[in-house]
């Protein structure tokens, strides 16, 4: 039959020459990444046949079926999901007029369905010889990005290259994936740059999946081989609603509610000197120690992780005293200010746990604008409406403490563990300031600041301080943490808080 062959020769590629190149560099072909992403035999593809009407530089005489993507829809875990997939074997997956409007079909598809969005990226930019068309095309991926923001959940899987104007659209949504060795993102690449400025670097040197992953904090995952990174993005998908009129999906949950977690006993030190790893802390809180990182290896000194508590998907905001004592940075707090951005735009709770000094000091800091970066925090916070708990487990001073959800900027529940210091600044500094004459007269100095640390420590420091002040609703037993959080977050679950009416707020960039 006429149309089988023709469906077979669209699914086929262009030849098996180019199957076999596309596998020669460690890639999977369009239909094998589709495969791995949807549940077996759900996905429906759209616009098989489409075909491009350009001519000109030789263009008429190669119209191949899909013209270079793949779109449609499928189920993951039985929920409808959209996705597009780039087929690198077609004029190397460059975007033209009739490849950008069947995504821009997709892409409205998804939003009118209220349904999640994942790109599987494997172009090579514009096609050039469609000129200001294919630009174009790229104009309306970016404004659909725009609009389906904080409405369904978009999920960029960088499987190729990415250069140019087309990295604009993974920047826009809202995780990106990436897979070691064989992905890259740049706007200029390796021959721009040394042309302009003289530096000679590799494609992955420039923009690997390692370098945005740790260094500029572009990448969200990275993962060392496609198999693995589309099961990540299936894993994602099962913690995330559907659309943000829906909550997160709810499973049952095998550990249970009240398990009292009495490690959390001794992964914490009481001196607060002490470094020790947040992440074990959160494997003891969660359901069966199993949680999903975001960002793991840009801005370690803070963490931001889905997890469920009861079988319910929540936010997980914590500081890493394993790296820079967890201070707040410039890169922690624009990591942290986005994970809640997003946890607010789709109905999950977010939970704080605090063990934080300060701001990191310096000049870099200063000049590099930690006041309006540090504000991106504080203004995500301040704008979530989802159910906020704060749990301070030992430092929490200064801004610092102020800005990662503390009472006052509105978290509906604020919890403390019996070794929590929360002050305006540690023991030590403060003395040196409001005792430094005092020290300085005395006839033993050093003896006199450590009477005076103490006493400012036991008037102003003691565990209860806060609590007795209202600040901390209840000062608990770290081992029943979990049961604490559980019992907590079911009693928000129908948190309602409405905004003032306006556009938008103008956050600090």
């Amino acid at each position: 039959m006429e149309l089988h062959a023709l469906r077979e020769l669209a699914r086929g590629g262009p030849s098996e020459e180019a199957t076999r190149a596309q596998h020669a560099k460690g890639k999977l072909t369009v239909h094998q990444r589709l495969a791995l992403l949807f549940d077996e035999g759900t996905f429906h593809e759209v616009e098989q046949l489409r075909r491009h009407r350009a001519t000109g530089f030789g263009l008429e005489d190669k119209k191949p079926y899909t013209d270079g993507v793949v779109t449609g829809w499928g189920l993951v875990d039985g929920r409808t999901v959209f996705a597009f997939a780039h087929d690198f074997r077609i004029f190397g997956g460059a975007l033209g007029e009739a490849h950008a409007t069947k995504i821009h079909k997709i892409m409205d598809m998804a939003i009118a369905a209220g349904a999640p969005l994942v790109s599987l990226n494997d172009g090579a930019g514009a096609r050039i010889q469609e000129g200001v068309s294919a630009l174009a095309g790229y104009g309306g991926i970016f404004r659909r990005n725009t609009r389906a923001s904080g409405v369904i959940p978009q999920i960029s899987v960088m499987l190729g290259p990415c250069a140019g104007g087309a990295a604009y659209s993974p920047a826009l949504t809202d995780f990106v994936f990436m897979v070691r060795g064989t992905s890259q993102m740049f706007i200029t690449g390796p021959d721009v740059v040394k042309a302009v400025t003289g530096e000679e670097i590799t494609q992955n040197g420039l923009g690997g999946a390692d370098v945005h992953a740790g260094t500029s904090g572009v990448a969200h995952f990275a993962y060392d081989d496609e198999e693995t990174c589309i099961a990540e993005v299936r894993y994602l998908l099962s913690m995330l609603p559907s659309n943000n009129r829906q909550d997160p999906p709810a499973q049952p949950a095998r550990d249970p509610a009240g398990r009292r977690a009495d490690a959390l006993l001794d992964l914490v030190p009481a001196d607060g000197n002490r470094p020790y790893d947040m992440t074990k802390v959160i494997e003891e809180i969660v359901d069966d120690g199993d949680y999903l990182e975001v960002h793991e290896r840009w801005a370690r000194n803070i963490v931001c992780a889905l997890a469920r508590l009861d079988g319910h998907t929540v936010g997980i905001v914590a500081s890493q005293p394993q790296s820079l004592a967890g201070v707040l940075d410039i890169g922690a707090s624009e990591k942290a200010a986005r994970f809640v951005q997003f946890c607010d735009a789709f109905n999950i709770p977010v939970i704080t746990l605090l063990d934080v000094p300060g701001f990191l000091p310096g000049v870099d800091q200063e000049h590099g604008g930690i006041i309006r970066h540090g504000a991106k925090l504080l203004y995500a916070y301040c704008n979530a409406t989802v159910p906020r708990i704060s749990l301070v487990l030992r430092k929490a001073y200064g801004g610092a403490y102020i800005v990662m959800d503390s009472q006052s900027i509105g978290a509906d529940l604020t919890y403390a563990w019996p070794t929590n210091e929360i002050a305006v600044m540690g023991a030590e500094g403060a003395a040196n300031v409001i005792f430094r004459r005092q020290i300085a007269a005395a006839p033993d100095p050093a003896a006199a600041r450590a009477r005076m640390v103490e006493e400012y420590r036991s008037e102003l420091m003691h565990p209860y301080y806060a609590a007795e002040r209202g600040l901390v609703d209840d000062v608990i037993d770290p081992a029943e943490t979990r049961e604490v959080l559980i019992t907590s977050l079911a009693m928000l679950r129908n948190k309602h808080a409405d905004l003032p009416s306006r556009k938008h707020g103008n956050p600090p960039q």
